[in-house]
């Protein structure tokens, strides 16, 4: 975009700023509440603008199609006052809308090799899943099948491999090439930003840091900022449309400091400090098909796709155990869960455990706090789920149409205003037992310490205590525990 075109989009007030409305200095983006006067008239019309054009922009009104926007007051020039315009991502499939500022990146660079290395991934995962499946036919107790099992699991092990590194390498492309200036005009690489870890997917794409780059590329003095969500309920449900909200952590935390250096800019609000289980990962049970592991609270059990080396279970198990990869995972239980989790060490064994859950003959049992008197003693919460965790708590059900979904429990004790609960879940889907306890047709009452559907605390009062199954190889039956540390 030329020098000249960029600065059609600073826009004009209607009316000049009332005395005390301009701030002596910038706001945090962090800081919660109602942004200042000045940036909120200047919300105000570019939701005015949004409406106005509500037919072309249909889409951020389906189902998860909304999306954050964002204005930042600026002075052009001494006693000169305009504000400019963002949205996070993409708008209708472009980068670059007319009225808004451009990216930080340069799109047409990113073109010119994004396409062919997302072509190569899409390869790549067909392949993986198509030998996926042949591994999953075969099973090592069929005499003369061992050694063509054992082929098929390496060339699927070296597929994964191609394909992660594959996708590392991309996003150290992309990123690498992504410069992100700040106030004192510097400019620094997203991936030098988020060194040694690799920066999360859409870094840099969010309203702030485009609205500030672009005030930065003119020399205009940011003011005041505001973010606000426009359009349908987003599947995660916690926001409205027209809501005013605060830069997020994980990606503008890191971001918006660096470009924040060298301006008059009020301190952020102090954020507690996470409460982790620092316990490391113990390994209860090894042989040559199945590893039983207690995870501590706090720690994941696989790293991100694009965060390969973030601290996990799987990551912490490696250099005992170099072959493991996150598909091993029988169920990877959430990072805010403690307790025991079984581990497949190779596809056959994976296929075997996977089968004996889905029967009912393997058990796996939880113990739960949840934040309400339960006036039953035991049930079967039989709620089918839509297969997602994104959505607002009433819409992650479907009784009709969504995905079979059992939960078993049983009260054994009261105290106060709470309940302690057994759950033994008998299909396995994402954050089920955390759905099935919060939703009005489960239980009706969240889990202790759920930031999604309950309170915040401490901690999530969920902890896998049990867990038996019989082994796929020797036929034996393994029964294991792990006292709850709550």
């Amino acid at each position: 975009m030329s020098e000249a075109r960029d600065s059609q989009i600073l826009l004009s007030f209607d009316a000049p700023p009332l005395p005390g409305d301009v701030p002596s200095r910038l706001p945090s983006p962090f800081a919660p509440g109602p942004p200042v006067r000045l940036a909120r008239v200047a919300a105000e019309a570019l939701q005015h603008r949004l409406r106005l054009e509500q037919a072309r922009w249909e889409e951020l009104w389906r189902p998860g199609g909304g999306k954050m926007f964002g204005v930042l007051v600026v002075e052009a020039s001494p006693g000169q006052w305009g504000f400019l315009c963002a949205f996070s991502g993409m708008l209708g499939g472009n980068w670059r809308v007319e009225g808004f500022v451009p990216p930080l990146f340069n799109p047409e660079a990113r073109a010119a090799f994004l396409p062919a290395g997302e072509a190569e991934l899409a390869a790549l995962g067909r392949q993986y899943a198509e030998l996926t499946e042949q591994c999953a036919r075969l099973t090592p107790r069929l005499p003369g099948r061992e050694s063509e099992l054992r082929m098929l699991e390496a060339q699927r092990r070296e597929v994964a491999h191609l394909r992660a590194e594959r996708s590392r390498a991309l996003w150290r492309q992309l990123s690498t090439g992504f410069e992100v200036p700040n106030a004192r005009g510097e400019l620094r690489s997203m991936s030098a930003l988020f060194a040694p870890r690799p920066p999360p997917g859409g870094a840099g794409d969010c309203a702030a840091p485009k609205l500030l780059a672009c005030a930065y590329r003119h020399g205009w003095r940011p003011l005041a900022l505001a973010e606000f969500w426009w359009g349908a309920t987003p599947v995660g449900g916690e926001r409205r449309s027209g809501a005013y909200y605060p830069a997020c952590d994980n990606k503008c935390g890191t971001v918006l400091p660096f470009m924040l250096e060298g301006m008059d800019v009020e301190p952020a609000p102090a954020r507690p400090a996470p409460v982790l289980d620092e316990s490391p990962v113990r390994v209860l049970h090894e042989d040559a098909a199945v590893l039983v592991v207690d995870k501590p609270h706090g720690l994941p059990s696989v790293p991100g796709r694009h965060s390969p080396g973030r601290d996990s279970v799987l990551v912490r198990l490696l250099e005992r155990f170099p072959d493991l990869t996150s598909a091993h995972f029988i169920h990877a239980l959430e990072a805010e869960v403690s307790g025991l989790q079984v581990i497949a060490r190779d596809t056959a064994t994976q296929a075997a455990l996977q089968r004996q859950l889905s029967r009912g003959e393997a058990e796996h049992r939880h113990v739960a706090w949840v934040d309400g008197l339960l006036t039953q003693e035991q049930g079967r919460i039989d709620l089918p789920l839509r297969g997602t965790t994104s959505g607002a708590l009433e819409t992650l059900a479907n009784p009709r149409n969504g995905k079979q979904a059992q939960t078993d429990w049983r009260a054994t004790q009261r105290s106060g205003t709470r309940t302690r609960v057994l759950l033994w879940p008998r299909t396995r889907h994402a954050m089920q037992l955390r759905i099935h306890a919060a939703h009005p047709l489960g239980l009706g009452v969240p889990l202790v310490g759920d930031p999604r559907f309950g309170v915040e605390d401490t901690r999530l009062l969920l902890h896998a205590e049990g867990l038996g199954f019989t082994h796929p190889v020797t036929g034996e039956r393994l029964d294991f525990s792990s006292p709850p540390p709550f």
